[in-house]
């Protein structure tokens, strides 16, 4: 019998398979373990005290505290946790850090190092726990887990982590839920959302690096005759102020749309609804929204940086974050060739179906058994 313990932490109250982010690849990956893994195999998911959480194939250990607040969370994992540990032959941290006073084998994943590279977005004092204890618990874990090649090298290049003790499991979809919809029920979409029969579309939080006043910048110098509506959907997070003011100084009030953050039920609509999706960002752990806009069947155009090109692959276009010219003629292209994008559509379908939760959790289930040392 071998037992795996995996820190769920931060599912804690908000468990659902439409979770995003990281909860998102949390769940999903619990979900689908349990059906890949040896029969003999036995999981115990650990959750903050308010979390409901109930899969099939797992023991739900909650714990007496409420773990919703980032300092409450880590107090726990750091000084109560390591106690209650005894029975597990492997302890997986499933978001960066595992246990200081950790004596079992382990293994970590890891997302990105963006607290490295943009510290701004997080306080000093989470922005130091990340960057200690993360870069501590890779190197004491038996396993590491990126959720792309791209993350695989930063680790590797940032930290100093052995390319051989890496894995990649990278993130899958539902079909079920992102794949084409029915016209009906997207004009319906388009007309209860008021939004223009074309239209192009980008969707994340609103911050620097998203490249959002590069978008606009290459938008702008479109003619009017070869443009379509630009909608930047997604919450604001920060320094978004120079959207804003790129929005200002290209005149484009009466072309650019900013619904805010858009919930996830509606996410696949919204995909569906677009012509083209667009997606200049400059740094990502994996890209989920490219994966999410092929498999609704609708165009993308994306940057080259980090992992992008690893989810798109030869789908659609994709070009250096920076390249404002190309961006532009990517863009008037997408407006006159209606050729180039059915191929994409196309090609967009192939390069998501590689990607699978299931997959996912097999991969998790190699790096468990390397990093236990059994076949």
């Amino acid at each position: 019998m071998t037992h795996i313990g995996l820190n769920a932490h931060l599912l804690s109250g908000k468990a659902s398979y439409r979770s995003a982010g990281i909860h998102g690849y949390i769940y999903n990956t619990l979900l689908n373990l349990p059906a890949v893994a040896p029969e003999s195999w036995q999981f115990t998911a650990m959750v903050g005290a308010a979390n409901r959480l109930k899969l099939d194939g797992f023991d739900v250990r909650r714990s007496k505290w409420d773990t919703d607040s980032p300092v409450r969370r880590i107090l726990w994992e750091q000084s109560v946790q390591p106690f209650q540990l005894g029975d597990f032959d492997l302890y997986h941290g499933m978001a960066f850090v595992s246990p200081l006073l950790l004596t079992k084998p382990s293994l970590i994943t890891v997302y990105d190092l963006s607290f490295l590279h943009y510290p701004q977005v997080l306080s000093a004092s989470r922005r130091l726990y990340l960057r200690l204890f993360t870069a501590l618990s890779c190197r004491r874990a038996q396993r590491v887990i990126a959720i792309s090649q791209s993350t695989a090298r930063d680790l590797h290049e940032s930290l100093g982590i052995p390319l051989a003790k890496i894995d990649v499991a990278a993130p899958g979809y539902d079909p079920a839920i992102y794949q084409p919809l029915a016209a009906a029920e997207i004009a319906a979409f388009r007309t209860r959302r008021n939004l223009p029969e074309r239209f192009w579309l980008s969707l994340g939080t609103l911050e620097p690096r998203k490249n959002l006043p590069m978008l606009l910048q290459a938008y702008a110098a479109l003619p009017a005759t070869t443009r379509l509506p630009l909608i930047l959907a997604g919450g604001k997070g920060w320094d978004f102020e120079a959207i804003f003011q790129a929005i200002e100084r290209y005149d484009l009030k009466s072309w650019v749309q900013l619904p805010g953050y858009i919930p996830a039920e509606e996410l696949p609509l919204w995909y569906n609804s677009a012509e083209v999706f667009v997606y200049p960002s400059v740094f990502e752990g994996f890209g989920i929204p490219v994966l999410e806009a092929m498999a609704c069947g609708t165009p993308v155009i994306v940057s080259d940086a980090s992992s992008l090109p690893e989810v798109a692959g030869s789908a659609g276009v994709t070009l250096p974050p920076q390249a404002i010219d190309q961006w532009t003629e990517a863009l008037r292209r997408a407006y006159e060739d209606a050729a180039w994008r059915q191929q994409a559509v196309e090609q967009g379908f192939v390069e998501a179906k590689r990607y699978s939760w299931q997959l996912t959790a097999a991969q998790t289930i190699r790096s468990y058994q390397q990093a236990l040392g059994t076949p």
